[in-house]
């Protein structure tokens, strides 16, 4: 990664941020954007003051015109991209019959069409550089998640794209990963939408038995430099995907169970 341009959204916390912290330490000029324009300014501060280089642009990447303005920024400063990785997301709890459909737009608007945005005015910097755009995706995105509908659906919709965008480009040299990182310690749950469309506050979850933002921003440079098809994370993830093809049947009914138990769930075993 030395001297490679490396655009990181949602930068301002969670996998973005520790991504963000990885690759500088790698030696990669590191773009951070996220709406938190304040979160990414420190940050870029803070690395650069590390002597890594550090470019911060906000953007709500639910806005075509400022995803399009933030690949523009980054060609003008750095002449090139070599990586993309969008990271940028937001969730939901709530049942399918209980939830305001405002909701499921609006993570459709960032889960999905951001990813699309954003590798759209990328893709002529990536395909000249043979670079590599990722999609932090989710197992949500290989199993349907009860209470996660809108979720799932963005997660379907983001590999379903980057799949058919690795093909389009299979003899150009483009690298595209699709990383499914499984429970991680982050904002995400705190920020996630419950059914009238507000943020549900404290997560449900016991965080500090997740896996670590740091670590998955490792894995995620290991597999973006050794230009991996696919990354999964943790035991519980891999058995999903596992089970998703051998006894889907089965995997439903132990995914309902799974989440019938989280404190205050929308919906009981």
């Amino acid at each position: 990664m030395q001297n490679k341009v490396v655009i990181i959204t949602g930068a301002s916390s969670g996998i973005g941020m520790a991504c963000a912290r990885e690759f500088a330490a790698k030696g990669a000029s590191v773009v951070l954007a996220a709406r938190n324009d304040g979160a990414i300014e420190k940050l870029a501060k803070e690395m650069i003051s590390k002597g890594q280089e550090a470019f911060a642009v906000k953007t709500d990447v639910s806005v075509e015109n400022e995803c399009h303005s933030l690949i523009e920024a980054t060609v003008n400063k750095y002449g090139r991209i070599d990586v993309l990785i969008n990271n940028a997301g937001v969730s939901m709890r709530a049942l399918f019959n209980e939830v305001d459909l405002k909701v499921l737009k609006k993570l459709m608007d960032v889960n999905f069409w951001g990813t699309v945005y954003c590798t759209k005015y990328a893709l002529p910097y990536l395909v000249e550089s043979k670079g590599s755009v990722a999609g932090i995706s989710s197992i949500a995105g290989f199993q349907g998640l009860p209470g996660r509908t809108g979720y799932s659906a963005s997660k379907f919709a983001m590999q379903g794209f980057l799949e058919a965008l690795r093909i389009e480009n299979l003899h150009n040299g483009l690298h595209v990963l699709i990383a499914a990182p499984g429970f991680t310690s982050s904002n995400v749950r705190k920020s996630a939408l419950i059914a009238n469309g507000s943020e549900q506050g404290d997560s449900p979850r016991t965080e500090e038995k997740m896996m670590q933002p740091e670590e998955v921003a490792k894995h995620i440079f290991k597999a973006i430099k050794k230009r991996k098809r696919s990354m999964i994370l943790t035991y519980y993830g891999k058995l999903s995907v596992l089970l998703k093809k051998i006894t889907p049947g089965i995997l439903d009914s132990l995914v309902y169970k799974h989440f019938a138990e989280e404190p205050d769930s929308p919906f009981k075993k």
